[in-house]
């Protein structure tokens, strides 16, 4: 008999969920059966994620969130928690990158990234595991980092250089929080293929990238369903600081 993970009744916030994979994830939870808060800036966009969970039979709630700020996360947090009766689950998904090499990298682009991608990380991390303690009840943290957090690519270094440390705190969060039931796992997608950088892999320099990929292919969001529902439930119970690469091997290639 086949296994199936399952989600039903969980509560889990999703950052960054008004596009990309955020939308995606948001979706993908609330078919396994979780009640799934949507936080963004673009609130508007997390309304109409809203409208099509609801309507497909799911359960989501629009939040604003911006992630960088303190009070915003801690209320993004609250209100979800109030609204579902508790949080199970934070998907950090939040993030953003600036393509500069580093010698022209100025310091407003690398502070939205770092800030974005690692202190939105923190900050909300914080405020659900406040919450999860208050709950009494535990639950999972996934930080969804990069395998840009593992090697590197140029005129990325503050992406990379964010989601390197991402990693790190991932495993101080599993550290000293795992005394309350808290799991906190990374994970580190490879590259998917996505709108926004289709064009780019249909060029020469994409086309040579993807062919130092040891599976010989991109990534599909859905390549990305399986592991973030094994992390988000109980069939990863007993992982906690570890860092999930599915990235078509790429992080085990030559250089």
């Amino acid at each position: 008999m086949g296994f199936q993970v399952t989600l039903d009744g969980q509560a889990v916030l999703v950052t960054g969920a008004s596009q990309g994979l955020g939308a995606f994830f948001a979706e993908r939870l609330a078919a396994a059966g979780a009640k799934v808060a949507l936080g963004a800036r673009n609130v508007a966009a997390c309304a109409a994620l809203a409208e099509r969970i609801t309507a497909a039979g799911g359960t989501a709630l629009p939040l604003a969130l911006d992630v960088t700020d303190t009070a915003s996360a801690e209320a993004a947090v609250t209100a979800a928690a109030d609204a579902f009766g508790r949080l199970d689950v934070l998907v950090n998904n939040a993030g953003t990158t600036a393509t500069k090499p580093l010698m022209d990298m100025d310091e407003a682009s690398w502070d939205r990234v770092v800030d974005t991608n690692l202190k939105g990380a923190f900050l909300t991390a914080q405020a659900a595991a406040r919450q999860m303690v208050k709950d009494r009840q535990g639950g999972a943290i996934i930080n969804v980092a990069s395998i840009l957090g593992h090697r590197v690519a140029g005129q990325v270094a503050a992406y990379a250089a964010s989601k390197a440390a991402l990693v790190q705190l991932t495993r101080s969060m599993a550290l000293e929080w795992a005394r309350y039931g808290i799991r906190a796992n990374a994970l580190c997608p490879g590259y998917v293929e996505t709108d926004l950088n289709r064009d780019f892999f249909a060029t020469e320099a994409g086309v040579a990238l993807v062919k130092r990929i040891p599976n010989r292919r991109l990534g599909t969001l859905d390549d990305l369903t399986g592991p973030l529902l094994f992390l988000c439930s109980d069939a990863s119970a007993y992982m906690n600081g570890a860092s999930l690469a599915v990235d078509g091997g790429h992080l085990v290639s030559s250089l």
